[in-house]
């Protein structure tokens, strides 16, 4: 059952559709064009550098292993000192915390 706000809506719509000559087709046609141009350029773009730059980085690889197996073990090794106290933690994260805070009321 529907009232006569809805038959009226109905009516309103229910229009025989504007002769354009196919003008809408084609621009969704060129919208649709548009959107898959955009989904393919970036991954097309991502291999085209990665194919580029595969290379140098294969060289790069060779060249750290070549001076990580010439460095004398000693000094990889990591001594208690260089590892942070957890109060550097814990200050690091008050300032997270305070620039949370604070940075949204810089906007105003």
């Amino acid at each position: 059952m529907k009232d006569k706000d809805e038959l009226a809506l109905e009516a309103l719509f229910r229009s025989e559709p504007i002769a354009d000559d196919g003008f809408s087709r084609r621009v969704m046609t060129r919208v649709r064009r548009r959107i898959w141009l955009q989904r393919l350029t970036l991954p097309v773009a991502a291999l085209i550098g990665g194919a580029i730059a595969f290379q140098p980085l294969v060289q790069l690889i060779a060249a750290l292993g070549g001076v990580l197996g010439n460095m004398p073990v000693e000094s990889l090794a990591m001594s208690p000192d260089s590892v942070p106290q957890l109060s550097t933690f814990i200050l690091g994260a008050c300032f997270v915390v305070a620039a949370l805070f604070f940075l949204p009321a810089l906007e105003d």
